[in-house]
C-alpha cells in the first residue's frame, strides 16, 4: 500500500550514488542453496545467513540472484518453489502490457449520441463510453461538458447512458476480502471510472472531515462531490488537545459511507480516500454535475442509467488518456491495484475482445511462454497480486526481469521502478524508505510487494564492484515482517 501525500510528480528522474560497503556475514555450515561460482561464496553465505536465521524460521522463502548480462544464475535458494509474490505479480502485469499494448497505448472516454441536433437542443441520449481509463477526473469530465457546449448544444431531451461495456461485469478479483472493500486498494474494476485527483485511485472518492466548533459535527465533504454516495456523518468536534479519532469507511454492500469520531477544534482536516460502489454510476453522476455547470440542460424525466453505445452513434466530444509509457510511473511507483487489474481486462480485450480476469491472465501466461519463460509453478487470480492464492518461483520472476532488457520498451518499465532510498515519492515510490545505506541508496530497482505474512522484492541492482544483478526474493509465512530481512538479503547482493 501507498501512503497518501501530496499529487504525484512527473518530470524527474535521479541516480544515487554507491559509497560505502557493508560487512559480509560469517559463512554458515551444514551447506545451504550452493552459488554458481566461487567468486560468489560471500554473497551465498551472506543470504544463507539470513535465511536461516532465527526470525527467518518457518518462513516460506524462494530466491534467485542472476547475472544481469550473461543470465547465469549465481545464487538460488527454492527457485522454483511458487511463493506469493503480493504485488510483484506486477512485475507480470507491467512487462506483459508493455509487450501487448505498447508503451503508447491509451485508454479513450467519449461522449455520443444517437439523436440529433437542432437549435441548440440534442434531442436523444447522451452516450458516456469508458475504455478503462483510470487517470479520468472530474477536470476531464469537464473538459467534455464544455466540447458540447461549445458545439453549441444547450440542452438534452434524452438520458445519460453510462456504457462500461469495454470490460465484463465482474467488478472485483477473487482475492478481495469483505473487509477490503472500503480501501482504496480495492477498488471496483470498470471500463467507466473516475479519480479523485492525481494519485489516480480510479473508483475511489476523497473524503475530508473538518472540525467546526466544540460540540458540533465536523464538516465533512467529498472530492469530487457526487450525488450517489450517502455520507453518514457521526462525528463531533471536541476541544483542542483531545484526541483525533475520526474513522472513515464505506458501508459494506452499499453507498453508504460513515464517518464518525471526534475531531479537536483548530485539528488539521482529516482525509481518506475511500472506495465507492458501482464506478460506473458515479463517473455518470459526476458527469451529469459537469453538464449542469456547463449551463447544458437536461429534462426533469432524464435518468442516469447503464447500456451500450449504438453502433451508429456520432461522436460529440473525446478525452485521451496519458500514455501507457506514463501510467507506469504511478502504477508501479505507487503500486496502484486498480492500475494493473485495468491493464489485465485492457489486454484481454485488445487480444480476445473480452475485457476479462480470465482473458487477460491469459494473454500474460502466452506473453511470458512467446518469450520462453516456462509458465509452470505459475499461478495467477489477479493483475495486482492481493490474491493470497497467486503463486509464481523467484526463478520465474528474476527470468522476466533478465527478458525485459532486450525490450525497446525497457526504459519505460525500470524507470517505473521504485528506486531505493530516493526520497522523493515519484521517484522513490515505495522504496523511498527503505534502502537508505549508501551501499544501496539509488542503486536499487525494485517491485514491492506486500500482503499480511507476505513480503517480497524484485529488480535490479548495482554492486559495489559495478556489476548489473538481477534478484527476486520472495517469502510468505513471514512471523511479522520479513522486509529487514529482505533489505538485508539485497545489502548482501549490493556488497559484492
Amino acid at each position: 500500500m501507498k501512503t497518501k501525500k501530496t499529487p504525484a510528480r512527473w518530470s524527474k528522474w535521479l541516480l544515487g550514488v554507491v559509497l560505502v560497503m557493508a560487512s559480509i556475514a560469517t559463512p554458515v555450515t551444514g551447506g545451504q542453496a550452493a552459488a554458481s561460482v566461487q567468486s560468489y561464496k560471500a554473497l551465498e553465505v551472506g543470504i544463507n545467513q539470513v535465511i536461516t536465521s532465527q526470525r527467518m524460521r518457518g518462513t516460506r522463502s524462494s530466491v534467485v540472484v542472476r547475472d544481469a548480462h550473461t543470465n547465469r544464475v549465481v545464487y538460488e535458494y527454492r527457485g522454483d518453489q511458487g511463493v506469493t509474490p503480493a504485488s510483484n505479480v506486477k512485475v507480470l502485469t507491467a512487462t506483459t502490457a508493455l509487450e501487448v499494448l505498447g508503451k503508447d497505448y491509451t485508454f479513450h472516454t467519449d461522449v455520443l449520441t444517437n439523436g440529433t441536433v437542432h437549435n441548440g437542443i440534442l434531442n436523444g441520449h447522451l452516450y458516456l463510453r469508458g475504455t478503462g481509463d483510470p487517470t479520468l477526473l472530474e477536470t476531464d469530465l469537464q473538459g467534455l461538458t464544455k466540447q458540447l457546449r461549445d458545439a453549441g448544444i444547450r440542452s438534452v431531451t434524452g438520458h445519460i447512458v453510462a456504457d462500461d461495456t469495454w470490460f465484463d461485469t465482474q467488478r472485483l478479483s477473487p482475492g478481495i476480502y469483505k473487509s477490503d472493500e472500503t480501501h482504496y486498494y480495492a477498488a471496483q474494476i470498470t471500463a467507466l471510472t473516475l479519480s479523485p485527483n492525481k494519485d489516480y485511485d480510479a473508483g475511489t472518492t476523497i473524503v475530508t472531515a473538518k472540525p467546526t466548533k466544540n460540540g458540533k459535527p465536523a464538516a465533512v465533504t467529498l472530492t469530487p462531490h457526487t450525488n450517489i454516495v450517502n455520507v453518514i456523518n457521526r462525528t463531533r468536534t471536541v476541544p483542542k488537545n483531545k484526541a483525533n479519532t475520526v474513522t472513515m469507511s464505506r458501508q459494506y454492500g452499499t453507498n453508504n459511507i460513515i464517518v464518525s469520531g471526534n475531531i479537536p477544534v483548530n485539528a488539521s482536516s482529516k482525509r481518506q480516500w475511500v472506495t465507492v460502489a458501482n464506478p460506473t454510476a458515479y463517473t455518470a453522476d459526476v458527469f451529469k454535475l459537469a453538464l449542469a455547470k456547463q449551463g447544458v440542460k437536461l429534462t426533469k424525466e432524464a435518468r442516469v442509467t447503464r447500456g451500450k453505445t449504438p453502433a451508429n452513434a456520432t461522436m460529440l466530444a473525446s478525452k485521451e488518456s496519458m500514455s501507457l509509457y506514463y501510467l507506469m510511473m504511478p502504477f508501479m511507483k505507487y503500486s496502484n491495484n486498480a492500475h494493473a487489474e485495468i491493464l489485465a481486462k485492457s489486454m484481454g480485450r485488445a487480444i480476445y475482445n473480452e475485457g476479462s480476469w480470465n482473458a487477460g491472465l491469459r494473454v500474460v501466461r502466452e506473453t511470458l511462454e512467446k518469450d520462453g519463460i516456462n509458465t509452470k509453478g505459475i499461478y495467477l487470480e489477479d493483475g495486482s497480486g492481493m490474491s493470497h492464492k497467486n503463486k509464481i518461483p523467484s526463478v520465474r520472476l528474476s527470468e522476466v526481469l533478465f527478458a525485459a532488457q532486450t525490450k525497446d520498451w525497457y526504459h519505460a518499465f525500470k524507470r517505473s521502478l521504485p528506486v531505493a532510498g530516493i526520497n522523493d515519492r515519484m521517484l522513490g515510490g515505495t522504496l523511498r524508505n527503505r534502502l537508505t545505506s549508501p551501499l544501496v541508496k539509488g542503486k536499487v530497482f525494485a517491485k514491492t510487494g506486500t500482503l499480511n505474512r507476505t513480503d517480497s522484492l524484485s529488480g535490479y541492482v548495482k554492486t559495489k564492484s559495478g556489476q548489473d544483478l538481477i534478484f527476486s526474493i520472495l517469502t510468505e509465512n513471514v512471523n511479522g515482517s520479513a522486509r529487514p530481512d529482505i533489505d538485508k538479503i539485497v545489502q548482501v547482493i549490493a556488497a559484492q
